[in-house]
């Protein structure tokens, strides 16, 4: 009978009346509420941070799910306990708390794997739940399910994406018993992915990102975001999961998170905040980006870190940007009349070559390379305007050497190459210095005995002499002149090759305008 104490459940009673554990002001009449009541209490209470303790009262609670029917946690709402759903959600919340990890640099090594071991105990449990919600919703006895449900997704999920991630404060071990947690949730929950569990699977489900960005909120304000390491990575993570058309009806919640992360000193949390602000551009509409100068407030966010030296940080940024130009440029319009005015575009360039220029390290060079060309492409004739800072790098860069893959060198080229197809009338007052940089870039390769791989130096001899062939197409055939009294005298065969090709081919090359 349902009110006597026999049996495990009986035990799991004792043992929390043994604990010293007392029931809530309120409790169920029944064994089973005041069993989940004092399991609630022992998780939630000071004594939980004992080791010995805590595992007490997992198993004393998996005993507890163990010898208890589907139909007694999901029965009719008008059972003895009608609040069992609450309750369970309850517990749930509880043992997420129980399983997250410290707060950062409050564990060494020993506590980030008894964070692991703890995790993967409530993942165990968290599996045994959720059978009995799955055995519940084949039930015709046990209508509340769906209620049940609604209780136990949220910390669920919390849990599971916590300790899914390859994180210090977990294992393979948890890591595995994270990803089965998740995975029966979904399919309890009859999702064929995470983003179709928060979103809704269709326009008629409501989906469950409004419940979990409101169970991560009291942990995401500027006085509690680091008290959990997991937060801004749940964040992260489930952000990363809703597309367009879903964000824009969220924005209001998950624009300051991100900033929030992104204004961090730690790098790490920079480029953490600095991606989830680029899929927030990438998925909202612009007119939603526009409201409230909101589109502002996250180009100055993103242009203050240009200032940071860290190379995966200026990466993060840089891309950002590039996608979030074209939404300030829809407030900003030229109507035709005067010169146009400089664009946020022309301002990071302009910060972009004045870091470029007297940059020394490697890794920071290739990252600013690597995006120049997307700037150049942008601005298109407007880059006219940094002809002279532009020529300063280019030259300066093709000189260093930049190691086997030559990144950095290969991607000037490319940017020296958009920049004479789109401001070519400009391009033969510079032809001196341009062939001069193109020429000692050549020889050099051509000599090189490094260990820079051979189809690395056929790319860059390739590059650069597309270049000189562009060079000359926009000279109107100065160049092939000054290389053929150089042919007269190189001995060396692949620069000879190179230049002969440039007075071959410079007749096809393609110049914009011309």
């Amino acid at each position: 009978m349902p009110g006597e104490a026999g049996g495990p459940l009986g035990a799991a009673v004792c043992a929390m009346e043994r604990s010293g554990a007392s029931p809530p002001a309120a409790p169920s009449p029944s064994d089973l509420g005041r069993a989940l009541a004092g399991m609630l209490v022992r998780l939630t209470g000071q004594e939980v941070r004992r080791r010995s303790t805590g595992d007490d009262a997992l198993e004393d609670l998996s005993a507890l799910l163990e010898a208890t029917e589907c139909d007694r946690l999901f029965g009719k709402s008008g059972d003895p306990q009608p609040q069992m759903p609450e309750m369970l959600g309850e517990v749930a919340t509880a043992l997420e708390k129980y399983a997250a990890p410290p707060k950062e640099n409050g564990a060494g090594e020993h506590g980030s794997f008894e964070v692991a071991e703890k995790a993967a105990e409530v993942g165990l449990l968290f599996l045994k739940l959720l059978r009995k919600v799955e055995a519940a919703k084949n039930s015709p006895v046990c209508p509340e399910w769906r209620t049940g449900l609604r209780h136990l997704a949220g910390p669920v999920y919390v849990f599971a994406v916590t300790h899914s991630l390859e994180q210090p404060w977990t294992s393979p071990r948890s890591r595995d018993v994270a990803g089965q947690v998740l995975a029966l949730l979904l399919q309890v929950t009859d999702c064929k992915s995470a983003a179709g569990f928060l979103r809704g699977e269709d326009e008629e489900e409501k989906g469950r990102f409004t419940v979990i960005l409101g169970l991560l909120k009291p942990s995401l304000n500027k006085e509690s975001w680091k008290n959990n390491p997991a937060v801004k990575h749940i964040f992260s993570w489930t952000l990363q999961q809703i597309t367009r058309p879903w964000l824009n009806q969220h924005l209001e919640r998950i624009l300051p998170p991100s900033l929030l992360i992104s204004d961090d000193y730690q790098t790490e949390n920079k480029i953490l905040g600095v991606r989830c602000l680029h899929h927030i551009v990438l998925n909202v509409p612009v007119a939603d980006l526009l409201q409230f100068n909101r589109a502002h407030v996250l180009y100055h966010a993103l242009f203050n870190h240009l200032y940071t030296p860290e190379h995966q940080l200026i990466e993060a940024v840089l891309l950002c940007l590039l996608d979030l130009f074209p939404v300030l440029e829809k407030a900003q319009r030229w109507k035709g009349d005067g010169v146009r005015p400089t664009t946020h575009c022309d301002e990071v360039l302009q910060l972009m070559l004045t870091h470029m220029e007297p940059e020394h390290r490697l890794l920071l060079r290739r990252t600013y390379a690597r995006n120049l060309p997307a700037f150049v492409g942008r601005l298109g004739i407007l880059s006219v305007r940094h002809w002279k800072r532009l020529e300063r790098v280019i030259v300066g860069y093709l000189e260093v050497y930049d190691g086997p893959e030559e990144e950095a060198r290969l991607k000037i080229l490319e940017t020296l190459k958009l920049l004479m197809q789109h401001t070519w009338p400009r391009v033969a007052c510079r032809l001196v210095v341009l062939l001069k940089a193109l020429l000692k870039l050549i020889c050099d390769v051509a000599r090189d005995r490094s260990l820079t791989p051979e189809p690395v130096k056929d790319a860059l001899l390739q590059e650069a002499t597309g270049c000189l062939v562009l060079l000359d197409h926009c000279c109107r055939g100065q160049v092939k002149g000054l290389l053929a009294r150089i042919l007269l005298s190189c001995e060396d065969r692949k620069v000879v090759s190179c230049l002969r090709e440039v007075c071959q081919g410079s007749e096809a090359a393609p110049c914009h305008g011309v």
